[in-house]
Parts: C-alpha cells; structure tokens; sequence
C-alpha cells in the first residue's frame, strides 16, 4: 500500500470512527448526511488548499459545514450554497451526491477545471434556483433530469465541451398544466459548447426567458419562430452556428437590445419587422451570407458600425429616415458587391468617403437629407454602373467633379440645395441616358454649357436659384421647360417665356427704385463735397417697397400704421419732432452705447416709440468714420426688408445731427438678455430655437437672395434685437459690405473679437463664410447662455469636434422635455460645430443651415 493509499485509508477509518460517534451526540440527521456527501466528495478529489477546511470534529459544532469554505446554510443549520467559484478546483462531479441537498438554493462551480460529465441525478435539487457549471472542460450530454429544476432561473454550463442535442423534453410543453420543463427560467446560457442538431419550437415556451445565449456551437436547421413569444426577451445570441433559412419576421416583435446572428448559413433578407426593435442597442449580421438589409424608417440613432463593411454578401443596404450621425464609414468601398446604399434623412456628417468609388456594382446612391460637407470626391465616377445619384439636402461645397460625366448609365442626377460652386462641367453633356437633373439651389456660376442641349435623353432639369448667365443652349429640353427651371439666376437668357431674349439689353435688377438709391448714395457724396455746410435730410417709405426676389414682403405693418407717413413731404418737422422728445438727445433717453454712436428710445406724441441712433458729431474727429458707418448702413438697409431684420423708418445726416430712426425692440439685446438670470429663464429651450431660426432666415436673406449680396460682419449676441415676443432681428449694419462679383475681397478687420472668422484675422479677406463663423459662435452661446470662448479653444486643439449636447446646455434651464426641442437642439449643435470650421469652404452657407433647420421641424 502506497503512502497516498495509506493516508486514505487513514482518514476513512477517521470519519467513520467519528459517524460512529456523532450517532450517539444529539445532531441533525440530515446534515450529517450532507456532510458525508461533501466529504466523500472530497475524497474523490486530488488534495488542493480550496478543501483544507473541510475536515471533520468529534465536536459538532466544530465540524458543522456552515463554517466550511464555500458553504452556507439555512437557520436550521442545512446546506443553501455550494460556491467554489474561480477557485482553480480540479475532478469531477462524479462522486457528489446531489441528492443528498434537498434545501440547494445555488450551485456555482464558474471557471474551474473540472472535467467529466454532469451528473445525471442533478435534478433531484428541487428547490435549486441557480446552476453555473461554466468554464470548465465537462463533457457528455445535457441530463434529461434538467427538466425537474422548475425553479432554477439562472442556467449555465457554457464554454465547455458539451455534446449532443437540446431534448425538447427539457422545456414546458405549453400548456397551463405544465409541471415539468425549466419553468422559471431568466438566463440559459450554452455557448461555446458542441451542441448540434436543431433548436427545438418548444424553447419559445419559456415565457421569462430574458438572456438566450446558444452562439458558437453546432445548430443547424431554422431558427425557430416560436423565440417571438419570449416577450421578455433583450439578449438572443445565436451566432457561430450553422442555422439556415430565413430570419423569423417573429423577432421584431421582441423587446431585443442584443441580436447576433453572424457566422450562420441564414439566407434571403432582413425582414422589414427587425427595423420595430426600437430598443436594439447591437446588431450583428457579419460573416453570413446577407444579401439584402432594409431597417428604414425607425428610430435608430448612433452611428454606422464599422463592422457593417464586413458584410462582404451585401446587395442592398438601407438605413434611411433613421437618426443615426457621424460619418459615413471610410472603408465603405469594401462592399463590392453593393448595388444600392440608401442612407438618405438621416443626421450624417463629415465628407463623402472618397472610398465610395470602390463600388463598382453601385447603381443606385442616395446619401440625400443629411449634413454631409466636404466636397463630392472625384472617386464617385469610378461607379461606373450608377443609375441614380442623389446627393441633394446636404452642405456639401466645392465644385462638380467633372468625372461624373463618365457615369455614361446614369438616369437620375440630383445635386441640389448644396453649397456647390464654379461652372457645370462640360462633360455631364456625356450622359446620354440622363433624364432628370437638378442642379438647383447652390452657387454654381458662368454659362450654361451647350454640351447640355445634345442630351435628347433628358426630360427634367431644374437649374434655379443658382448664378448662372447667359444663353441658354439649343436643345429639346430648353425649348421645353418653363421658367422656373431657371429663375432666380444672375442673368440667363434665351427663348423661354419669362426670360429676356438673349438680343434684348439686360435689365438690371431693381432698376424700379434707382430713384431712391441714387439720392441715398449720392447724399454723402454731396456731404463731402460741400463739406457738410448743407444739411440734408432723407426720410424714405420703405414700407411699402416692392422688390422682385429680393425683397420681402412683411405684412406686420401697414401704411395707416407708419407715422412718418405724415411727414414724407416735410423732413423739417421730423427732424424737429425727434429733437423735442429726445430733449436734443439727453442721456436720460439713452439706452444703449456703442463705439461710434448712441442709441436713444424716442416716444413722439400720437406716434409709436422709435429708436433712433445718433452717430458721434462729426467734430469729434471721426468724419470719416461716421461718413463710411453711415453709407453702409443706409445702402444695405435700403436694399432689404425682412422680418428678422430691423426695420430702418428714415434717417438723417447733416453736421450738427446725424442718426437712424428704428423700430423700437422693446426687450433689449440677446446679450442683454442672456446675461441676466431672469432674462436667461424667460429664454426657455422653445424660444431659443426660434431665436437661431429667425437669425438664420435673415442671414440667408441677405447673402442670397439680395443682389449684390450682403455681409453683415459683425453677427454677434449684442447685435441681435428683441420684439416683445423675443422675436429676433438682426440690427447694426454699419461695418456691412456688399459682395460684389470681381471686386476686392480684402478689408480692413471690423466686427466683435470672438465671434471673428480666423480667415479674417490672419488674411483680412471677407466673405459671408465670415458671417457663417459668428453664427456658429453665437448658436453654441445661445445653447450655453455664454460666450462659447473656451469651448472654441478647446475645439481648435483637439482632433475631436463632438461634444455631447448635456455638456453645453444652459444649465440655468431645466433639460428639454420635449423630444422634438431635444432634437432641434442637437441639430442646431451639430450645424454650429460646422459653421466653426476652420476652411472657410467647409462651412455650410446660410441656406443650408435654414433648410437643415425646416427639415428637422418637419420631420417632427
């Protein structure tokens, strides 16, 4: 007999001299009988330090299991709980009686090294409510008696080595009378075991069923319909199998936030109902032979996992009308296979991955609705099979690449309302099977190219709201459309009913009022020359000015409202009216101080309240400041007329007094407003969307739908106004500049320091891109309730341009409630960050963001 034999022997004769003993001590019977079960246990194991406490007393109470390593008892002194978790053990399970815990609650054997099967008895634990046999080496099959332990709700005996089938005998039969199967089971994990054949239906009867985890063994055959009755289910993972068929249409009815099915043989398309599980936090399809993927029109906000280029199979991927961001994943070009990727209206940002010409069997792209910059990479006229590109609704800039005219099949061109700028490229007139283009609504410039009037194939164009001009080509198409085709452009011309004959002389625009903007220009013309020694005085009704398309009309005043109506043909007594009531300008009517004037609240008896800003006399030594001040204010403000715009009532310039007379903004700046608490919770979340809108709106009026267009250059929160509604106009015209096309660009540094363009700064070249900058400044500080200084800063030195909303909310205001201010919100974050672009050529224009901003609140 061998020393280890020996010892053996020793330690029997031991315990049965102390059962021999313990027989006559008054003890409870059944835990002597658990801890003969544990200790026979023991024996059957090598030794290891985890069991040293499990010893056996002559004494009772000394040898009570209650007190052993990874036990615990009930108050009658029976085993509850056998924990030997993570604890290195090593044997099997052979030589434990399970029988012999009748009160078992939980039996955790996790990550251990134990080896053998499980055994078959295991179901004689009636009362067990948690099973984990995980991470081990067992092997053998699942035992039948499984199905006796109705109370378990936990069960796992993954990452073994587990052979053989489900027994669909291991689950309830479905019926109320059910007294068998894994009644109350929550969590049943079996992967990365061996297990084959097919799944039985039987398992959708376990109604609690929350976590189904069945992944990286040997299932084959459908996935069975009947998992769409687990109600309760967020976790199905049945990747790494061989399961073939199609995906149940049953599973979008689930509550899933996990769903992997990648790596099987599934085949046909996502079903349309998985697009319902408006909780899904993770979907993985990888590695299967997915070909088709639509989850259009949900709800579904992150961004594009990187992953979904992996889908090497997919033929048809739409995610559109969804809320996902961020950009479009660079190596998208991997899904050779491709031949439709719809990812219109949605909230994507960043530029056109130049890797989108790897599609080569591409035939349909719509990226359209989206807040994609940057411009269109050369690369996409290497899809050569496209049949229709729509890249529409976006703030992409730059000019078209001249390669889409290789795109010889294309049917469908849609690049409008974009920021796209220089000529049409010649070479679109390749496209001979084009039938439908629209270039409209963007910056384009120069002629019309007569490439385009050879495209017979051609039945829809739309090329207005542009600055295109001269002739119009010979062609089908140009004999054919009407007017609005081409409105709206610097000066077309050509055989179309609207149009001036391309032989007539060019009318210029706005020739109508010429009267009154010679005498506004000429008056301080006439003022230098004469050295100021005469008075003058122009009082102007703008009210009721008719402009074409760059006037618009504001119903909110009529002629019988508009006192100076009175005084149009007697500027005297005007004058002399605004000098009585303001007491010759004392500073008791002063409501506001500025760097180069005052402004005053005038109230004129049997007339409305005015504002009226006086510029410092001109013997203060800024003559020609105030000269240059004065006619920039009144030649931009005579030009536009729009309801986010503060309306200019008359003005008058002589040497002695020189001012503006205005609306009166009863409720100060926005500055005024943010700076104050109560002003700042009486901007509630609501108010300040339409705040950003109405700027926006007027914004976009002045650079594109006046002409020449306008820059305001000095867009900041003190020079933002406020109606008694908290309507916003922009006022403070003075350093305004006027675009004019082949002039100088340079200028000499004007405006409020932080809301500066950086382009400005460094290289005093203008452009309304410098307008698009103080935007974007002034959204973050109508979102924060402060100036975004050290948020720019921290922007501008990090690689990473997302901040999360909750981190530049006025924390003065409770978060919005409202899910469709939330996302107003969020939109108008994601447009600021973009007008801060450093490139100029990066920002969006003004009439993107406006069209960003009505899409997002139609939508909602």
């Amino acid at each position: 007999m061998t020393s280890q034999e020996q010892s053996k022997h020793v330690s029997f004769t031991l315990l049965v001299a102390w059962l021999v003993l313990l027989s006559s001590c008054k003890a409870n019977p059944r835990s002597n009988t658990e801890i003969e079960a544990l200790l026979k246990w023991k024996e059957s194991l090598p030794d290891q330090q985890i069991l040293q406490s499990w010893v056996a007393h002559i004494n009772a109470t000394a040898s009570s299991p209650c007190r052993w390593s990874g036990i615990a008892c009930n108050n009658e002194g029976s085993i509850t709980e056998i924990n030997l978790a993570f604890m290195g053990l090593r044997g099997t399970l052979q030589n434990l009686d399970v029988s012999s815990f009748p009160n078992l609650l939980r039996l955790d054997l996790k990550v251990n090294n134990l080896t053998g099967t499980i055994p078959t008895n295991i179901g004689t634990l009636s009362k067990l409510q948690y099973l984990d046999l995980s991470t081990n080496s067992l092997n053998g099959s699942l035992p039948l008696s499984l199905a006796n332990l109705t109370q378990v709700y936990e069960l796992d005996v993954s990452r073994n080595n587990i052979t053989g089938e489900l027994d669909r005998r291991l689950f309830p039969d479905g019926t109320s009378l059910s007294k068998t199967g894994l009644l109350s089971l929550k969590n049943f994990l079996l992967q990365r075991n061996k297990l084959g054949g097919r799944i039985p239906e039987e398992i959708g009867n376990l109604k609690y069923l929350v976590i189904l985890a069945l992944d990286g063994n040997h299932f084959c055959g459908p996935i069975p319909p009947s998992i769409g009755n687990l109600s309760h289910l967020t976790t199905l993972l049945l990747n790494q199998n061989e399961l073939s068929g199609k995906i149940p249409i049953s599973l979008g009815s689930l509550k899933l936030e996990n769903l992997f099915l990648f790596i099987n043989k599934l085949s046909g398309s996502v079903p349309d109902e998985i697009g319902n599980l408006s909780s899904l936090v993770a979907l993985h399809l990888a590695e299967k032979n997915l070909t088709v993927l639509r989850v259009a029109g949900n709800m579904i906000s992150g961004t594009i996992p990187n992953e979904i280029v992996e889908l090497s199979q997919i033929g048809y991927l739409d995610l559109s009308s969804n809320q996902l961001s961020s950009n479009i994943p660079a190596e998208i070009g991997k899904l050779s296979k491709l031949s439709y990727l719809i990812l219109k209206d949605n909230k994507l940002s960043g530029a056109v991955p130049a890797g989108i010409g790897g599609l080569s069997n591409l035939e349909s792209l719509d990226i359209s609705i989206n807040m994609l910059g940057g411009s269109i990479p050369d690369q996409i006229g290497d899809c050569w099979k496209l049949q229709s590109l729509s890249l529409s609704k976006n703030c992409l800039n730059g000019t078209i690449p001249y390669q889409i005219g290789n795109l010889r099949a294309l049917q469908d061109l849609d690049l409008s309302f974009n920021s796209l700028m220089g000529g049409i490229p010649p070479q679109l007139g390749s496209l001979s099977d084009l039938e439908n283009l629209n270039l409209s609504n963007n910056s384009l410039n120069g002629l019309v190219p007569t490439s385009l009037g050879s495209m017979v194939s051609l039945i829809s164009i739309n090329l207005s709201n542009n600055n295109l001009e001269g002739p119009l080509p010979e062609g089908k198409i140009f004999r054919s459309a009407t007017l609005e085709a081409f409105s709206n452009n610097k000066d077309l011309c050509g055989d179309i009913q609207g149009l001036r004959l391309c032989n007539a002389p060019a009318i210029k625009k706005g020739d109508g009022n010429m009267k009154s903007k010679l005498v506004i220009i000429v008056v301080p013309s006439l003022v230098g020359a004469l050295s100021l020694s005469i008075t003058s005085i122009g009082i102007f009704l703008f009210l009721n000015k008719k402009h074409s398309r760059n006037m618009v009309k504001d119903e909110s005043t009529s002629n019988s409202e508009n006192p100076f109506s009175i005084w149009y043909f007697d500027g005297k007594t005007m004058y002399e009216d605004i000098i009585e009531a303001s007491k010759s300008f004392d500073d008791k009517y002063c409501i506001g101080l500025g760097g180069t004037a005052k402004v005053y609240k005038v109230e004129i008896p049997g007339a409305q309240v005015f504002a009226v800003k006086k510029l410092r006399s001109l013997a203060e030594g800024t003559e020609t400041e105030n000269i240059k001040s004065f006619t920039n204010e009144v030649a931009a403000l005579t030009e536009i007329r729009h309801r986010n715009i503060v309306k200019l009532f008359g003005f008058c310039f002589q040497e002695v007094h020189s001012f503006f007379i205005y609306e009166f903004m009863e409720r100060g700046s926005l500055a005024g407003m943010l700076g104050s608490e109560e002003g700042a919770k009486e901007l509630d979340w609501a108010t300040r969307v339409r705040v950003v809108k109405g700027v926006a709106h007027a914004l976009s009026y002045i650079h594109h739908d006046c002409s020449p267009p306008i820059i305001h250059r000095d867009i900041s929160s003190k020079n933002i106004l406020l109606r008694s509604n908290l309507e916003a106009c922009i006022s403070d015209f003075g350093t305004a500049r006027f675009l004019k096309p082949g002039s100088s660009s340079w200028t000499t540094i004007a405006g409020t320091y932080g809301y500066l363009a950086p382009e400005l700064i460094y290289t005093s070249i203008v452009t309304e891109k410098c307008d698009v900058y103080s935007f974007g400044v002034l959204v973050l500080e109508v979102l924060m309730g402060k100036h975004p200084g050290e948020l720019i800063t921290n922007l501008n030195s990090s690689t990473d341009t997302s901040v999360p909303l909750k981190n530049v909310l006025d924390d003065r205001l409770s978060p919005p409630r409202s899910l469709k201010i939330a996302d107003e919100l969020a939109l108008m974050e994601n447009l600021a960050l973009l007008c801060l672009c450093a490139h100029p050529q990066s920002r969006p224009t003004m009439r993107n963001v406006c069209r960003q901003l009505e899409m997002q609140a139609a939508n909602n």
